[in-house]
């Protein structure tokens, strides 16, 4: 149709090798666009948008979509405690899936047919991106200078300094992605299986040695209020909370799990406020909830967290899961009293007006007010019966075994 592209950009080295490429080797109108889900202030987008223009883009455009990011995604993600294999927030998988979105959006409102991104042919960006202008494009070309070319990072370095751009890439041996809901981290350290990220890797370094605590207040589900706090917004009190504990440096953690194209992958995060929020809200939900409604939610948040992190956030399903969700937070309100300290946080506690052990029938392993001994007695019997019978007409060798077998002296 014609040579304007559109360029899915962060302003990180991969994006700012595509738009010199795309541009001078290519001969392609590159429209950057970045989609800010939260990892950039308004002095970090006057600075990309000058290097874009630098780097040879034709035109520059930024967005802010935290609120939409957040209602869709984020508080979905909390009202399901997802930590990929019981580690990960999902801080940057999460994000992709709304920022391919808008990038498809903009490609359509400024006659673009061509949408470029910059993820290598190893990871998991690559999948999502492509899915989502699959799904939702027509007649898009994809493409992908990094991954098609099969570059290393030190590749793209030396392209760009023999083509005039000699800015300091000594960051670029780490590529840092950072949002809202957390920072992931990636080096050499993160391709083998026994080296860890060292502390400069990460963007929020230890600031604070003594301790701190903090009220987290939530009303169904959500995180609306810290200590005599009340914000209008959940995503401003994410980011208080971040402030507070990111000078703890806590959450930080390495993520190695399957990746959608089948091989292992090993990824370093930040996430204080994430990981914060998270472990509050299940140890709430704890004392809110009843057993089923933690059982049944336990599963289907494990399917909707691997659903998102492998892209298929558009399958219908995700929206029926989101519905369970949300119906089971009716009663996740009150506070949690969380101690920080350096690399860490302790859960001190809760109170909630829905708080399931203020209860008149009695006090675990302490006194029973609503049944009497012999009630016990007979409840247990009737307990028993299925697999007393099951035992009985077995004639079970492994039950008698048990029974028979003199204990060792």
């Amino acid at each position: 149709m014609n040579n304007k592209i559109t360029l899915a950009y962060s302003g990180g080295l991969d994006t700012s090798f595509c738009i010199k490429y795309l541009s001078q080797e290519k001969n392609l109108e590159v429209h950057a666009f970045t989609v800010n889900t939260g990892g950039f202030t308004k002095k970090d987008i006057s600075k990309i948008e000058k290097q874009a223009y630098d780097l040879g883009a034709k035109s520059f455009k930024s967005i802010n979509i935290e609120e939409e990011y957040y209602q869709k995604c984020i508080k979905h993600l909390i009202f399901g405690n997802v930590l990929r294999n019981g580690t990960y927030p999902l801080s940057v998988s999460s994000e992709r899936v709304f920022q391919a979105i808008k990038v498809l959006e903009y490609a359509n409102l400024i006659g673009s047919n061509k949408i470029a991104h910059g993820s290598t042919g190893a990871g998991n960006d690559q999948v999502r991106f492509d899915l989502i202008f699959n799904v939702l494009g027509k007649d898009i070309e994809i493409i992908t200078p990094i991954r098609d070319l099969q570059l290393s990072r030190q590749d793209e370095i030396d392209y760009l300094e023999k083509n005039g751009i000699q800015w300091s890439w000594e960051k670029a041996k780490y590529s840092i992605n950072q949002g809202l809901w957390g920072t992931s981290v990636g080096g050499v350290e993160t391709l083998t299986s026994d080296q860890s990220l060292p502390e400069e890797a990460f963007p929020s370094p230890l600031q604070k040695e003594d301790t701190e605590t903090v009220e987290l207040h939530f009303l169904k589900g959500e995180l609306t209020g810290i200590n005599d706090q009340t914000f209008s917004s959940s995503i401003q009190a994410i980011k208080v909370l971040n402030q507070k504990a990111s000078v703890y440096a806590i959450g930080r953690d390495t993520h190695v799990g399957d990746t959608i194209i089948g091989i292992k992958g090993r990824v370093g995060f930040e996430a204080a406020a994430p990981i914060i929020i998270l472990k509050a809200h299940q140890l709430l939900e704890k004392h809110t909830l009843g057993k089923w409604q933690t059982y049944w939610k336990d599963q289907l948040a494990n399917w909707y967290g691997m659903l998102l992190h492998e892209g298929q956030y558009l399958d219908p399903v995700m929206r029926n899961i989101e519905t369970f969700l949300q119906d089971t937070q009716g009663s996740v309100t009150g506070k949690v009293m969380v101690k920080l300290s350096p690399y860490q946080f302790h859960l001190l506690g809760i109170q909630s007006p829905f708080d399931l052990m203020n209860s008149k029938f009695g006090e675990y392993g302490e006194i029973n007010k609503a049944w009497t001994g012999e009630d016990v007695k007979g409840f247990t019997k009737v307990l028993a019966t299925s697999s007393k019978i099951y035992h009985e007409t077995q004639n079970s060798s492994s039950l008698n075994s048990l029974l028979t077998n003199p204990i060792d002296q």
